[in-house]
């Protein structure tokens, strides 16, 4: 959200243990991090000290650098080493170990050799020749695919990558975090036919995206076996991962897009908006937004996950940051939630960590009120996905912070029981041995956990009393909110049997088991 790297002071073993999954998770997903991490005290090493722990080489699985001054005079120099690599190339995560006895250590003043700030991350551009031939890939292509990561959103390179798409006509697809780089509501945004479009598209350009698992690493059958990938990256090393590309364009995004638009300008050209490739996308993309619309349109009760969304979608402010994470609530959701805006969505990641969002959330807060006073912070969590980080509500209530959750309850992990299937249950055995372990207590009332610390708590179970909590709580800056959203257990893309169904089914299975 800055581009500077965010620090996390932890305490030593243990404490720097927890600090792993987030230090993992800020390297999967190239967000610079400084982790400096208290430890025992020099001479007590390999003694059995109060949490001894080998640090500097368990940090090294999870950073870029990581290392132990060797002085107090030292520690100037290993800090700016830590921050400038956690900032140039890739950006990622980085560790400093502080021993305990350097703490209250003495040393003469004139011994330590201060070091500048390092400067800002040199912009790298790409060969003129590859840019070239970029270009006369993308002029030939048939039926040409721009998907835009977050990478993009990093490099700041809206201003250049929108040029890019409006000029030339070209549909583009924004990965979960690269939304908003161009808008979602774009007319050249193919996000509600992203199937078709990756498996049809001949050319596809590669704007800090990986082909990792959320793009299907490249490979058929999810592509054309002789699909052209043009990939844009900062990292020397991704390029060719999974495929093998027909262009590489090594360096900063933003300078490398700017350079693609100067060669296309040389000879004027535009990709036909009334081609078949374009009239292809726009029937998949109604299609499939007519059957959204017709899931979100569906009176009974409880509610569904696009009925939940289309009625938050209606009212969320379009400068808002939206941070979602849970299972079918984060995959739903980000196909109705719309960004306008870059580095304004949040979510589980490159590393699909679960637990994240109230933290992640609390960082937009603070990033919002230094920045943007007024923009509001929209969490929506799925019950399970709360449930990792929830008592961070006390720190959102003692910082007073501009946040509204969104808890979409469907009482399990992808899907849980409603009440009365709960009851039948219990009745043949306890819950030990009969609930499945991805059920959850069904219609708990996470709101109290929020009016618990003094915020806002609705517990909502139709779309009236949704509309009216979000509108209450987005009018209401002074304290934040938390809305217990009640879903249909069951619920999912697909229609699912009914409960009604899923209950004779426990019936009998529990009767022939005894």
């Amino acid at each position: 959200m800055s581009k500077r790297p965010g620090v996390c002071l932890v305490v030593s073993g243990p404490g720097l243990i927890h600090a792993l999954g987030g230090m993992a998770n800020a390297n999967m997903n190239c967000w610079p991090l400084l982790v400096i991490g208290g430890s025992p005290e020099r001479n007590q090493e390999t003694m059995g000290a109060f949490q001894e722990f080998p640090q500097v080489e368990a940090c090294r699985l999870y950073t870029k650098f990581s290392a132990r001054p060797s002085s107090i005079e030292a520690v100037p120099f290993v800090i700016e080493k830590a921050v400038r690599s956690s900032i140039y190339g890739r950006p990622g995560a980085c560790y400093v170990d502080i021993p305990a006895d350097f703490v209250n250590l003495q040393v003469n003043v004139n011994s330590i050799k201060y070091v500048e700030c390092c400067m800002s991350p040199p912009i790298s551009m790409a060969e003129t020749s590859a840019v070239c031939t970029a270009a006369s890939v993308i002029r030939s292509a048939k039926q040409p695919l721009l998907i835009i990561g977050k990478g993009a959103a990093y490099a700041h390179a809206e201003d250049s990558i929108q040029k890019l798409v409006e000029q030339y006509k070209l549909p583009f697809l924004p990965t979960p975090m690269g939304k908003g780089v161009v808008p979602d509501n774009h007319p050249y945004c193919v996000g509600a036919a992203r199937s078709r479009a990756l498996q049809f598209a001949d050319v596809i350009v590669l704007f800090g995206a990986r082909l990792n698992w959320i793009l299907h690493f490249g490979l058929p059958p999810r592509y054309q076996p002789d699909v052209k990938f043009i990939q844009v990256d900062i990292c020397a090393e991704e390029l060719g991962n999974n495929v093998k590309p027909a262009v590489t364009l090594l360096g900063d995004i933003n300078a490398v897009t700017k350079q693609l638009l100067e060669e296309l300008d040389k000879t004027p050209w535009q990709y036909p908006p009334e081609s078949k490739w374009w009239k292809t996308l726009r029937e998949k993309m109604k299609s499939n937004e007519a059957a959204s619309k017709e899931l979100a349109s569906k009176k009974s009760l409880p509610m569904n996950y696009y009925t939940v969304f289309y009625h938050v979608q209606e009212q969320l402010p379009r400068d808002c940051f939206v941070v979602s994470e849970g299972a079918n609530t984060m995959d739903i959701g980000r196909t109705v939630l719309q960004n306008y805006l870059p580095r304004h969505r949040l979510d589980a990641g490159t590393f699909g960590t679960m637990g994240v969002g109230l933290g992640f959330a609390i960082a937009a807060a603070m990033v919002a009120k230094d920045r943007s006073p007024g923009q509001r912070i929209i969490c929506v969590e799925g019950d399970s996905a709360f449930g990792f980080s929830g008592m961070e509500v006390e720190t959102i209530c003692r910082y007073n912070l501009p946040i509204i959750l969104l808890v979409v309850n469907n009482n399990g992990i992808y899907q849980g029981f409603d009440s009365d299937t709960w009851k039948e249950m219990l009745k043949f055995q306890d819950a030990a041995s009969v609930v499945p372990p991805m059920c959850l207590l069904p219609n708990s009332h996470y709101e109290q956990v929020m009016t618990a610390f003094g915020g806002k708590g609705y517990f909502v179970q139709t779309p009236e009393e949704l509309q009216r909590s979000l509108r209450q709580s987005l009018a209401d800056t002074t304290k934040p909110s938390l809305i217990n959203i009640m879903i249909e257990p069951q619920a999912t893309r697909k229609t699912q049997p009914s409960l009604a169904w899923i209950r004779r089914s426990v019936v009998a299975t529990k009767h022939a088991a005894c």
